[in-house]
């Protein structure tokens, strides 16, 4: 009778899973479709950082390892795309792929030797690898231009068709993120999505089974890259300007807040963090000096009572459920 029970509701709850998170994302950006550009502009940002954490989270927590440098990738992406277009008058979309396979190919170079190192090395070295791109693009200012940044950034578009409003970007990019977390579900399915969470769990056990460590640590970490460099470039192209401060620290701070808040290793936990953190603030406007305070006891209340992220909430619910209709 248990088997039974169990096997009859596995299936609806993984569909309800699927669907629920895509129909909460398209009703969310419905809202802001009618909504002022500056709501716009907000969720603009939450997408873009849904894209950037769903890399870093197939880095962290579908390999189980750490990285701090991922604003270095964004960079290349941002500042590729910038230079690109303004200078070169290449389009937008051809710049945003030409600056992701310079970031993978910078990612293989970077990761080679990197990525031999373990634990808080390994999160060192990522570090480091963030804070040099970061100085680079405020000394190199031939290239970069500096603190004065890169302004008149065209918004994406193709063959000469360009989403001329905030509205009509919001909805490319609600696209690729929904685009981009698919991919990532299907490479965490496949037997390379398996390798990873053996090698997540345990390095020696994967070693044993015939895994290729480094192999796999590299794929995943250019993988991550390429996110990171969309994330990036499709900033760039939103705003129309860029500067260093766009890929400091902040980016790499924000950018684990949404990871861990929303659910690291989890499918959807990357896009709730984004859109949580990035609307949280807004609503607590009216708080003014308090608003800091509001925010951060928000965030600290929900890990202490969801501390596998907010999407970990529904693998809690569907387990309850289980046992009531088991008990029934």
């Amino acid at each position: 009778m248990t088997s039974h029970v169990t096997t009859s509701i596995e299936p609806t709850g993984i569909r309800w899973q699927s669907i629920l998170p895509i129909v909460a994302v398209l009703a969310l950006a419905a809202v802001g479709f009618v909504s002022s550009d500056y709501i716009v502009t907000v969720l603009g940002f939450a997408f873009i950082y849904a894209i950037f954490c769903t890399g870093l989270n197939f880095f962290m927590g579908y390999t189980g390892q750490a990285s701090f440098g991922q604003s270095a990738f964004a960079a290349i992406g941002g500042y590729g795309s910038a230079i690109l277009c303004t200078d070169y008058g290449w389009e937008p979309l051809l710049a945003l792929f030409a600056t992701m396979v310079l970031s993978g190919v910078a990612a293989v170079l970077v990761g080679y030797p990197t990525l031999r190192l373990r634990g808080h090395y390994l999160a060192m070295a990522t570090f480091a690898l963030g804070l040099i791109v970061y100085e680079i693009t405020i000394e190199w200012t031939a290239l970069t231009q500096g603190y004065m940044g890169y302004s008149g950034v065209p918004p994406l578009g193709v063959a000469g068709f360009t989403l001329d409003t905030l509205k009509q970007q919001l909805v490319v990019l609600v696209v690729i993120s929904l685009i981009g977390v698919g991919i990532a579900a299907r490479l965490r399915q496949s037997r390379f999505g398996r390798a990873l969470a053996s090698i997540a769990g345990s390095e020696s056990a994967a070693r044993a089974l015939g895994v290729d460590i480094a192999r796999y640590k590299l794929i995943a970490f250019v993988i991550a890259a390429l996110y990171a460099s969309a994330a990036g470039s499709l900033f760039a192209h939103f705003v129309g300007f860029i500067s260093p401060e766009v890929y400091g620290t902040t980016m790499v701070i924000q950018s684990f807040a949404m990871l861990y808040l929303g659910g690291i290793g989890t499918m959807w936990g990357p896009m709730i963090g984004a859109i949580i953190v990035s609307i949280l603030p807004e609503t607590m406007r009216g708080l003014k000096e308090m608003q800091d305070i509001a925010y951060t006891a928000v965030l600290i209340l929900i890990l202490i009572f969801a501390p596998r992220g907010l999407a970990g909430l529904s693998v809690l619910f569907r387990r309850t459920r289980v046992r009531v209709l088991e008990k029934a």
